[in-house]
Formats: C-alpha cells, sequence, structure tokens
C-alpha cells in the first residue's frame, strides 16, 4: 500500500504531468491516461501479489546462494583437510622411503662385510686345502721315493747275497728261517 501511495504522490507532483495543456483529469490528457495506466499496472501487480513473489523468488535466490556460498565453503574445508592429509602421507611416504634406502644402504654395508669375511674364510679354507694336498703330495713323493729306494736296495741286496752266497749258504738260511718261523708258530 505504501508503493501505491507513493507512486500517486510522484505522478501527482511531477512537472511532466503538469505541463500538459488542459485539465490534466480528462481522458483528453495523455500524461493523465499514462498515469492511470501505470497505477492500474502498479495495481495489477500489487494485486497478483507480484513484489511478494519477486521478494520471495529474490530471497529464495539469495538462500540458494548462501546454501551454494556454504556447500562451497565446506568443500573447501574438505579440500583443504584432504590437502592436509595428502601432504601428511606424502611425508610419511617420503620418511619411509628414506628408511628403507638407509636401511637398504645398511644391509649392503652388511652384505659387503660378510662377503669380505667368507671370502677370506674361503680363501683360508682354500689355502688349508692346498696345503694338505701340497702335504699329501709330499707324503706320497716321500713314501714312493721310499718305496722305490727299498726296492732297489732290495734288489742291489739280493743281486750282492746272490754273487756273494754259495749254495751251501743258501741251504743253511733256508733251514734257519724254517727253524724261525717253526719257534713263532709254536
Amino acid at each position: 500500500m505504501r508503493y501505491i501511495l507513493t507512486a500517486t504522490l510522484t505522478a501527482f507532483f511531477a512537472t511532466p504531468a503538469l505541463a500538459a495543456k488542459g485539465p490534466f483529469f480528462s481522458l483528453k490528457n495523455t500524461d493523465f491516461v499514462v498515469l492511470l495506466a501505470f497505477i492500474l499496472f502498479i495495481a495489477v501487480l500489487f494485486y497478483f501479489k507480484v513484489p511478494g513473489m519477486i521478494g520471495k523468488m529474490l530471497d529464495k535466490r539469495a538462500d540458494d546462494i548462501k546454501s551454494e556460498l556454504d556447500e562451497a565453503r565446506k568443500l573447501r574445508e574438505e579440500a583443504q583437510t584432504l590437502l592436509a592429509s595428502y601432504e601428511r602421507k606424502q611425508k610419511e611416504v617420503q620418511e619411509q622411503a628414506e628408511r628403507i634406502v638407509a636401511g637398504a644402504k645398511e644391509d649392503a654395508r652388511l652384505a659387503a662385510e660378510q662377503a669380505k669375511i667368507d671370502l677370506e674364510k674361503s680363501v683360508a679354507r682354500r689355502l688349508a686345502a692346498a696345503e694338505d694336498q701340497i702335504g699329501s703330495a709330499e707324503a706320497a713323493a716321500i713314501k714312493e721315493v721310499r718305496d722305490q729306494a727299498a726296492m732297489i736296495a732290495v734288489a742291489a741286496a739280493r743281486e750282492v747275497i746272490a754273487k756273494q752266497m754259495t749254495a751251501a749258504d743258501s741251504n743253511k738260511l733256508i733251514d734257519d728261517a724254517i727253524a724261525q718261523v717253526d719257534t713263532k708258530l709254536h
């Protein structure tokens, strides 16, 4: 109602309305007809409650914008929380990767030390085995030289004895050997 009163007072006191020729409240005055049409238009708008509908639409639009802003704010907060979470996880993964690399380096160092120790033990075992083989070869060579020397000595003794021994000496040696065997067996 306040709008109608304001519009009417504005129309009456407007200078173009007073500038028209002839009586103002006549249907022949175009300014009066335009004023009536305008007032009628405003009345129709208020009758059909258009300002209320426009107000409701604007209020609804304001509420929609407010809810969209709230939703955007919530989404922004969630995004910031998610970003912080991902940054924490990235930091944790980076720290874990550094621990893994450090552990791998330590394992590699320990493995190198163990390999060095194993290599030293292997070389020591091979040296011991080589020394054993050399000792065995030496013992075998010495035994072979002794056996060979004994065979040569026996052969030489046989030859010397055969040349110096006569048949009577030979029979006497056989009899002595039989007597020794007989005493040892009884």
